[in-house]
């Protein structure tokens, strides 16, 4: 089936769009709002939306038509097939199914694809019905980014999903917060320029992230000078 030009596009559009939905994730899950209460719900939406395009901007690499489940027939054009056609009577593949997808079209298989799978509920309860009770959303969130996008977007493009984040001053307060939960993330080259006065509080009793998360830095060039916990 041959493509136009614009299709031909769909890869770099989603991947763009995709990574502007994870920063939006990442300012909602990690900050507060005192105008808006329901940021932490929110960002268990945006996170999942930007895993949904994101996987989808991978498989449409190989190919922009194998993110949809059912194409329109040849009889709508005699031409070219054109996103017009797409919008009209096309349907992309389902959040639960992509993993799947992505598999049979790249070979990857999804990291923590369990926790993808229950990510995906919990989306669907929060947009659908009603959000669970006694849920931590901002933790939720947290965790589904750094053990499923993260990996995955630096498998794919080797981006960092540190560098995704809504706030002006963005790894220092950002990592600050992932550290005192003890959230493990990928430490990108941007990410180290910009820690190099920060005196990490690492949490006590988990001495095990500790030296992780020291290692990752090393590699990356970070030498730590004044932990308060080292």
């Amino acid at each position: 089936m041959a493509l136009n030009s614009e299709l031909k596009r769909v890869s770099e559009h989603m991947l763009a769009l995709g990574l502007g939905a994870l920063a939006h994730a990442n300012w909602h899950a990690n900050y507060m709002s005192i105008e808006n209460s329901k940021w932490p719900e929110l960002s268990v939406l945006q996170a999942a939306h930007a895993a949904e395009i994101l996987i989808k901007a991978r498989i449409a690499e190989e190919h922009p038509l194998l993110i949809f489940e059912q194409l329109p027939r040849s009889k709508v054009t005699d031409n070219f097939l054109e996103m017009k056609h797409l919008f009209e009577s096309a349907r992309t593949i389902q959040y639960s199914e992509l993993p799947e997808r992505l598999w049979a079209t790249t070979g990857m298989k999804l990291e923590n694809l369990e926790k993808y799978k229950s990510f995906g509920r919990l989306r669907n309860s929060i947009q659908h019905f009603a959000p669970p009770p006694e849920i931590d959303f901002s933790g939720e969130t947290i965790n589904f980014i750094f053990e499923v996008i993260d990996p995955f977007i630096n498998t794919c493009w080797s981006l960092y999903a540190i560098d995704y984040n809504e706030d002006i001053d963005r790894h220092i307060y950002l990592i600050e917060g992932l550290v005192e939960r003890g959230i493990k993330f990928l430490i990108s080259p941007n990410c180290v320029k910009q820690l190099k006065h920060v005196d990490f509080d690492w949490p006590k009793n988990n001495r095990e992230y500790e030296q992780e998360m020291k290692k990752r830095l090393a590699l990356m060039g970070f030498i730590e000078q004044n932990s308060r916990h080292s």
